[in-house]
């Protein structure tokens, strides 16, 4: 297998696999609601072991895909660019894991070293998704093969980019925390699952192209 068609599948296969365990894991967990709460609380707990693996499993394979992406568009502008957001975001997925977040509700001055990196990681993710998007949409625009995935790209960069901007003012804001504290968690799979599409589309678009000789 090449370093494109390993790459397509890991951009096809983490997605998949990550929206699926944390959907599944917070439907079997007991008292857990996702249109409320983040995807990173349900590494607290004794189950937390399932999504801290889910975290380390999607971060080296969105790292994959990074990679593959790189090498397909080298030399393209603003491919430099994009491949090192990715590869930023990957790692940041990746650390998410080990770094748990605190409780809900810790007081700022009680908050552990790791909760404090991840949050900080979190913040920096939530940027980077929507602006891989919008740095891929040029190098899209100018190539005849990747031109008809131009369109999906800035529907989804818009898309994850107003959730980001919600999920901010929401969480960040006095004035509007209690009026969005039951639909946290939905804003915030409201950035995840369209990044994710996108990744997973990027991916079955890179292995057909996989399949045609350069």
């Amino acid at each position: 297998m090449n370093q494109r068609r390993l790459a397509a599948w890991a951009g096809i296969v983490g997605p998949i696999l990550f929206v699926a365990g944390f959907t599944l894991e917070g439907w079997l967990r007991p008292g857990y609601d996702p249109l409320s709460r983040f995807v990173s609380e349900l590494s607290l707990g004794p189950r937390g072991g399932v999504q801290i693996a889910n975290f380390t499993l999607f971060g080296p394979l969105l790292l994959i895909f990074a990679r593959g992406v790189a090498a397909e568009f080298r030399g393209a502008r603003g491919s430099r660019a994009g491949g090192v957001l990715l590869t930023l975001v990957a790692i940041g997925y990746l650390a998410s894991g080990p770094l748990v977040m605190d409780p809900p509700g810790t007081p700022q001055g009680q908050a552990s070293l790791h909760g404090t990196l991840h949050g900080l990681l979190g913040g920096i993710v939530f940027l980077l998704m929507p602006a891989c998007c919008f740095v891929f949409l040029r190098s899209f625009r100018l190539s005849a093969a990747w031109r008809p995935f131009w369109g999906w790209t800035l529907a989804f960069g818009v898309i994850i980019g107003i959730a980001v901007v919600m999920l901010t003012v929401a969480s960040k804001v006095p004035a509007v925390q209690g009026a969005f504290q039951r639909w946290l968690g939905l804003i915030q799979r409201g950035a995840i699952v369209p990044f994710m599409a996108w990744v997973c589309l990027f991916g079955v678009r890179l292995l057909r192209k996989s399949r045609v000789p350069r």
